[in-house]
């Protein structure tokens, strides 16, 4: 008898098990997130639909947060029903076949490190607009979808190790004084253990170096944006400079994509951690080495770490909303099904209109000034500049 039957031949398993309390309270909870996680990112991808057609969101940008929240929904609605049932109900009894397995860990897996990577994309894209715009003038839509691609490529890499590493194991011990227990896992695979712990650490690596790249972009965008208004890339255009109301606009708008960028690092970095060291619990050494309190230790971190784990999923659609007062707007707007927001050009040019009505002395400028003409024009942009010709 080999040293894992054993070991599970020493203990009734099944007392590891939460308790029905327990499992009730998770199983609210579980439910709520899952709701909240579906609705909020639902109506983020309808947000920025809205936005980009009104002219508040560029095409590039809401390509990324729309590939974020696809991540986002695809980690809550194959990840959830699979870990309350498997992990909080059934937690040593696998229902699934080996197939099963092996897929559902790959796809939950792939979906996410696509999220960490989307931010890794959308970061990036954000600190090239911030710290070398010209580059970024001369980046092409195909530069935004060949990102994204890029972060669900790397991320399917990621998890296929998995397809092989993972799949279903167990047996049924006999003890003198209990009934025999059917004890079942969709668990990493004896035969496959080096490749299964090499792709975990690697996936940590990865997890590692994605948020010190972030934090790396973010500090250089702060730096680029504490200059001063007329020092900044991007702000000569030909012979002529573009108004200063318009670069503080520019520099308002970074400012919140930076603030954003922050917070969801952040929550990222907090809701991971406990699901990642779980992960690397499972790394460290085979299971067939597991005491029974490392056992208990892994049983009892693995509900909390899942539950940070969704969190991450269902905050970004908050963070959204707590950093940028437009998005605010219109997400209450698609929630009551009752849009009201105007283009920004439009806009805009209601404002120009009015300014413009409360100043007569620039009208008798306009008469009195002959040959020179008073001109308003609106960029697409949104903003508007007065010059004189």
């Amino acid at each position: 008898m080999s040293e894992e039957m054993e070991i599970a031949d020493e203990k009734d398993w099944h007392e590891l098990e939460p308790n029905y309390s327990v499992k009730i309270f998770l199983t609210v909870l579980y439910s709520l997130i899952l709701v909240t996680g579906i609705v909020g990112n639902s109506i983020t991808i309808k947000v920025t639909q809205v936005l980009r057609r009104n002219g508040y969101l560029q095409k590039n940008v809401t390509d990324h947060m729309v590939s974020l929240a696809c991540s986002d929904l695809l980690v809550l609605l194959i990840g959830m029903p699979v870990e309350l049932y498997s992990a909080i109900w059934f937690p040593f009894t696998s229902a699934s076949g080996n197939a099963s397995c092996k897929i559902y860990n790959f796809l939950f897996e792939a979906c996410s490190y696509a999220t960490i990577l989307n931010v890794a994309t959308l970061s990036f894209e954000r600190y090239m607009a911030t710290c070398h715009p010209f580059r970024f003038k001369a980046l092409t839509g195909k530069h935004t979808s060949a990102l994204i691609t890029f972060a669900w490529l790397v991320s399917a890499l990621v998890a296929l190790p998995l397809l092989i590493a993972m799949g279903t194991q167990g047996h049924i011990p006999y003890l003198a004084d209990t009934p025999a227990q059917n004890l079942t896992f969709c668990t990493n695979l004896k035969e496959h253990w080096m490749m299964y712990r090499v792709s975990i650490f690697v996936a940590f690596i990865i997890y590692m170096i994605v948020f010190i790249c972030v934090a790396f972009m973010c500090q250089a965008m702060i730096m680029v944006l504490q200059k001063p208004l007329n020092s900044m890339d991007g702000v000569i255009s030909g012979t002529q400079s573009v108004p200063k109301h318009e670069s503080s606009k520019v520099k308002m708008a970074r400012k919140q994509t930076i603030i954003f960028l922050g917070l969801i690092i952040g929550s990222l970095m907090v809701c991971w951690l406990p699901s990642q060291i779980r992960r690397l619990m499972m790394a460290a050494q085979p299971k067939s080495r597991w005491t029974t309190s490392y056992f208990r230790s892994y049983v009892t971190l693995h509900p909390i770490a899942d539950t940070f784990f969704y969190l991450s999923s269902v905050l970004n659609p908050f963070l959204y909303n707590l950093s940028s007062r437009q998005f605010r707007k219109v997400f209450v707007q698609v929630l009551r099904c009752h849009l009201t927001i105007e283009h920004i050009n439009k806009r805009t040019l209601q404002s120009s209109q009015a300014a413009h009505s409360r100043q007569p002395l620039l009208r008798s400028l306009r008469r009195i000034g002959g040959g020179n003409t008073f001109s308003v024009i609106v960029r697409p942009q949104g903003f508007t500049q007065c010059f004189f010709p």
